[in-house]
């Protein structure tokens, strides 16, 4: 079977490297990771970009540590394909900047960068992404060139990361690339905007994010990575509408002393009529993830011995995992000790990437969820009709008295896949950590 083709757009933030590290600790049959698509989110885009390389970085020194001991080298999927780092905006479409440093760290890694200094990246490795305004600088190009000749597992792209999904897009079959967001969706919002039929070519868009029937992780209604740039996940969802236009948000008002003319921005803009497809988006809200666990006590079992071999990876692991089963315990200090736990939201999306065809994904299909853009209380909230109504794509199906917004029918409304089941949640924690480390 061939793999599968995958982008990752991510907010790295803990969650995000260890499903980064799950997708590229994959075998070349399951999956293909052909671009890191770099957001804002947990943190600034700058210090997502340097959690991006300092991932690389690490695992470059992993595997010379594993072929030094006579280990297996592991990473197979990275080894057999190099993928490509692109960087993305630094600020949702319309909305003010929010950031999940209150949980992550500064640096989106426990501030690992500051209390182990010795496992990060020499910041040379900017010059990589300097914009062209920056790479004029005959020293940078000359640091950049220099770079690019080391033999490194990433390719850096100098390109918008929403130009670069496209390009993929347009150069691949359709309906052979996977977009893997687990972050905000202003990436996903941008490529969208600026060539939907392209972006339509799509095979499957995996989100993880917002939250159906359980309370939400950043608001009491709403999950962090939708409220981020609720506009973004509006957008994106409208697209798996028969009829886009009838579920896309409303355009925010224009800020104070915007020029006459320049409002709204083109990506804010509708959608063309008649778009040749819907895009298949599959939802792995809270409800589903919140379920898969890996605890303290299981996490440091596992790694002991591979710290006290010297592993680069489980050293590095282990230092933003100790400050985030901290954190975790700060807020919730019912639970102590080694059964405190972090949920796996992202790391769940990379593996149904590498095991979609395992019988024990469970997804409610066609169902008709939007997020709230503009409630003062309610902002980011995902919205579903539970009203008992009789719903149809029939076009021509005569409004129900009282369906205002038109939720129930004439082929209106989004048509969203949402996890509710997978295989072995159980164990997945130990799963994803026997398949990073290679035991």
């Amino acid at each position: 079977m061939a793999p599968r083709k995958i982008i990752i757009d991510t907010d790295p933030g803990v969650d995000d490297i260890l499903a980064m590290l799950l997708a590229f600790s994959g075998l070349p049959s399951e999956v293909e990771v052909l671009l890191v698509s770099v957001t804002y989110g947990n943190v600034d885009v700058r210090n997502c970009l340097r959690n991006v390389v300092s991932l690389f970085s690490i695992i470059e020194k992993e595997m010379a540590w594993r072929r030094a001991q006579g280990r297996p080298v592991g990473f197979d999927t990275l080894r057999q394909s190099k993928p490509l780092v692109a960087v993305g905006p630094e600020h949702p479409l319309a909305d003010e900047m929010l950031m999940a440093d209150f949980f992550h760290g500064r640096d989106g890694l426990g501030e690992i960068h500051t209390s182990h200094p010795h496992l990060s990246p020499a910041d040379t490795w900017k010059a990589l992404f300097d914009d062209a305004e920056s790479s004029a600088d005959p020293e940078q190009t000359a640091i950049a060139e220099e770079l690019k000749k080391t033999d490194s597992i990433f390719t850096a792209s100098r390109t918008p990361a929403h130009l670069e999904i496209l390009r993929l897009l347009r150069e691949n079959e359709p309906d052979t690339i996977t977009i893997v967001a687990v972050g905000p969706l202003t990436n996903l919002a941008l490529a969208a905007a600026a060539d939907p039929e392209t972006f339509l070519r799509t095979k499957e868009v995996v989100v993880m994010g917002g939250n159906v029937h359980h309370p939400g992780n950043m608001t009491p209604v709403a999950e962090f990575n939708t409220y981020a740039d609720t506009i973004a996940a509006a957008r994106v969802y409208a697209l798996t509408s028969p009829n886009p236009h009838t579920t896309m948000p409303p355009v925010p008002p224009a800020p104070p002393g915007t020029p006459e003319g320049t409002y709204p921005p083109p990506f804010l803009n509708p959608y063309p009529p008649n778009l040749p497809e819907r895009l298949k988006l599959s939802l792995f809200p809270l409800d589903i993830t919140e379920q898969h666990l890996l605890t303290r006590g299981a996490f440091r079992a596992l790694l002991s011995p591979l710290t006290t071999a010297h592993s680069p990876l489980a050293e590095w692991t282990q230092a933003f995992m100790t400050a985030t089963f901290a954190k975790v315990e700060s807020l919730h200090p019912v639970v102590t000790g080694d059964a405190v736990s972090l949920q796996l939201h992202d790391p769940m999306c990379t593996w149904y990437c590498m095991t979609a065809e395992h019988a024990g994904w469970k997804f409610a299909v066609d169902e008709d969820l939007r997020v709230e853009t503009a409630g003062q209380w309610t902002r980011g909230m995902c919205v579903v009709d539970r009203r008992d109504r009789p719903k149809s794509d029939d076009a021509d199906l005569h409004e129900v008295a009282g369906d205002t917004d038109g939720w129930v029918g004439g082929g209106k409304g989004n048509r969203l896949r949402i996890c509710i089941d997978s295989p072995g949640r159980a164990d997945f924690g130990a799963y994803m950590v026997k398949r990073i480390f290679g035991l």
